[in-house]
């Protein structure tokens, strides 16, 4: 009797350790921020880094979680922990270029942003953020460049088509933008986006009539998309349509 209750003892006192070990306070973290419980995942990957620093992985569950939490500041401290420990982990270079854009600073996140495509090449969303990040500096001509290399990977791949498209009017080249963003509804007749873009552009040359339909068509996506409702109304204001542009104004 007294042999079992020594076994019984070790058992417990064994699976308890094992209980505190990091990884599997990494696991419970990982469990709780699936759950969108940050703050609680925040506070397993803590124990987990605090316990074995060298613990790459929990650093990396550790910036996410601040991200989510919105401590920008925290989540870049925590992912360059893991880039001290091994400094080719993309979702680390990944995670300080989402965090400096959402801090608009986007030198600093296009830079990690290059660097996460320079060690995943293949990934045509890593060129898809390079690119959006150098629309935001105004950088088109690059920017182009950048989304020209995530269509080699998939050429329909419909969301650099239309930030290319956004580029391009941008440069001028509104003819070639209104053919990239017809190829977009092609491929999907429910991006909004591309819908307003291409009303944008039929208002730009004039054709009233079809720019307003464009805008329905957003519209008719999302009834509550601001930006369709606010280039609808000031092209009804524009062609003398008070009264119903008074009707989107109140909405708006």
């Amino acid at each position: 009797m007294k042999a079992i209750s020594i076994f019984l003892c070790t058992f417990l006192l064994t699976a308890i350790c094992a209980a505190e070990e990091p990884e599997y306070l990494d696991w419970k973290g990982s469990q709780l921020y699936s759950e969108k419980n940050y703050t609680g995942a925040l506070s397993y990957f803590s124990q987990a880094v605090s316990q074995d620093p060298n613990f790459q992985d929990a650093w990396i569950h550790k910036g996410d979680a601040q991200k989510a939490l919105r401590d920008y500041n925290g989540s870049i401290q925590s992912y360059n922990s893991a880039l001290k420990i091994n400094g080719s982990q993309t979702a680390a270079w990944s995670g300080i270029a989402d965090a400096y854009t959402a801090l608009k600073n986007y030198i600093n996140a296009s830079a990690a942003a290059a660097k996460a495509t320079e060690l995943d090449g293949k990934n045509k969303g890593n060129w898809l953020r390079e690119g959006n990040l150098l629309q935001l500096q105004g950088k088109y001509k690059e920017a182009v460049a950048k989304y020209d290399a995530a269509l080699e990977l998939d050429p329909e791949y419909k969301d650099a088509l239309y930030k290319k498209a956004i580029s391009l009017i941008y440069e001028g080249k509104a003819v070639e933008a209104e053919k990239l963003i017809d190829q977009v509804l092609l491929i999907d007749p429910k991006y909004k986006l591309a819908h307003n873009a291409k009303g944008f552009i039929q208002e730009a040359n004039g054709t009233v009539d079809q720019a307003l339909k464009s805008y329905d068509m957003a519209l008719e996506i999302d009834p509550a998309y601001a930006q369709a409702l606010n280039n609808k109304m000031h092209v009804l204001l524009d062609s003398g349509e008070q009264k119903e542009a008074m009707q989107i104004f109140v909405k708006i």
